[in-house]
């Protein structure tokens, strides 16, 4: 069994099928692309991008959803200072969005739901709760959702309802508020020229548009159906996002709509909260420029368990490219083994696919899952050295690999064929005749020089070679 933890009950719970149905049904918040995500939002798709692969590395046949926010108040806001049409400014940073996505290994989900795609869908989810007494339409033209109609309001975070309707008397026209308290919220914008421009949709509420929150109530409803399985995004978006999700698709549909909420903490920076006035915040280009790979980053938002708070920093992103040195070192050195018997790997094979599948249906627990796998690189290495593993037996290793890269997607499973400078080419030829000489003075002179160009010498049983960093 696959137990993930709920916010809402604060419990493991296992994961399964709804009754009668033959696909897991999983909503996850996407991006609003009025920029470039950063890697606190990657932290989150990365562990989305886990979950889903678990889940499918479990047997779930799956159906997920990710929209993309392409018209709330920073899309247009963006647009408008660059002076351009809002599709245009949105299309430049969802087009960055996937591109990142495939940077960092992250399989493409069922479906992409950009919200202007679906703004019929909420008109109709709005007039709903309008006609239900959930929503009504304020003095300035906008409608807003009455939180003292739906009672359970707070499940989700926690929150009492008499404390969040402290300010409850005035009503909120913004698509984020205070996280101490609540108003009623916005389900439809009035029409602004100044503020909106040439942004707008007729509707039988007057011109204008959608406020955020009703957008993911609306496709998740439209695509996913009534209830859902799983609802994922970060510790942000618990409060108010999902909140009003549940009191808006309740209210409309009248049947529980998540039946489990899954959210993942914070990164921060340097244990700072990222910020530009810092001058810790990151793009995942801007840590591409510095000479990083996606699979690095990967493995470093991946490697922390999704319920604690990430503490990024660039020793640990030079840790996670150690970390995947090795791990290419051991592949590549699986690939060259020839010895003509051995002993048998399948004990060390079976222990650590146990070991590792119950760490990940545990709570997906990462750090267990790949010290699983680390416990087993160790004496196969020796077993290595020793000559002592058939190629039978390294292509059973690598099988396994591949078998637990398929919930990973960090592994460096495939073959590199690397290029080395003819610099970098020379000074190796020099360093191994200078060592078949045994002019120890000249081999380390050409090792160091070797070394500052950013690549090693890996000396073992099987020969040397130079490798990157």
């Amino acid at each position: 069994m696959l137990r993930i933890f709920n916010t809402e009950t604060r419990v493991k719970e296992d994961i399964s099928l709804s009754r009668g149905e033959d696909t897991l049904k999983m909503y996850t918040c996407g991006p609003t692309v009025y920029n470039y995500a950063h890697i606190g939002n990657f932290r989150t798709y990365v562990f989305e991008d886990l979950l889903r692969r678990s889940l499918k590395y479990f047997g779930f046949p799956l159906k997920q959803v990710m929209n993309l926010t392409d018209v709330e108040d920073k899309t247009i806001l963006a647009a408008k200072e660059k002076g351009v049409p809002l599709a245009e400014h949105t299309q430049i940073y969802k087009d960055a969005f996937f591109e990142d996505l495939k940077t960092l290994n992250v399989e493409p989900v069922e479906i992409y739901s950009p919200a202007t795609d679906y703004i019929p869908e909420m008109i109709t989810m709005i007039a709903t709760l309008v006609e239900k007494g959930y929503a009504y339409q304020g003095k300035d033209g906008g409608v807003y959702y009455s939180i003292k109609n739906f009672p359970s309001y707070g499940r989700l975070s926690h929150l009492k309802l008499d404390t969040l309707q402290e300010g409850a008397s005035e009503r909120v026209s913004d698509d984020e508020y205070d996280k101490e308290s609540a108003s009623d919220f916005v389900l439809w914008k009035p029409y602004d020229e100044e503020r909106d421009g040439d942004v707008f949709w007729e509707s039988p509420f007057g011109k204008g548009r959608p406020g955020w929150h009703v957008e993911c109530s609306a496709m998740a409803t439209k695509l996913l159906g009534e209830t859902i399985d799983i609802h994922v995004g970060g510790v942000d978006n618990i409060f108010p996002h999902h909140e009003n999700e549940i009191a808006q698709s309740e209210g409309c549909t009248g049947k529980h709509f998540v039946r489990h909420w899954i959210h993942a903490e914070h990164l921060i920076v340097n244990g700072k909260k990222m910020s530009k006035s810092l001058g810790n915040f990151y793009t995942l280009r801007d840590l591409l420029d510095k000479g990083y790979t996606g699979l690095e980053v990967r493995y470093l938002l991946l490697s922390t368990h999704y319920r604690t708070q990430l503490n990024f920093t660039l020793e640990g992103i030079e840790a996670s490219r150690q970390t995947l040195s090795r791990l290419r070192e051991f592949i590549c050195r699986l690939r060259g083994v020839n010895a003509p018997t051995g002993d048998s790997t399948k004990v060390l094979i079976e222990k650590a696919r146990q070991t590792f599948n119950e760490a990940l249906s545990d709570d997906l627990n990462i750090s267990a899952a790949l010290a699983a796998l680390f416990d087993m690189i160790k004496p196969i290495n020796a077993l290595i050295d020793a000559s002592k593993i058939t190629s039978d037996e390294a292509q059973d290793v690598l099988s396994f690999l591949e078998e637990i890269d398929a919930a990973l997607g960090v592994l460096p499973l495939e073959e590199e064929t690397l290029f080395i400078p003819t610099d970098v080419q020379e000074a190796f030829e020099k360093r191994q005749a200078a060592r078949a000489g045994k002019d120890w003075p000249e081999a380390d002179k050409q090792r160091d020089y070797i070394h500052s160009q950013g690549y090693q010498i890996k000396d073992s049983p099987e020969g040397s070679r130079v490798i990157k960093g």
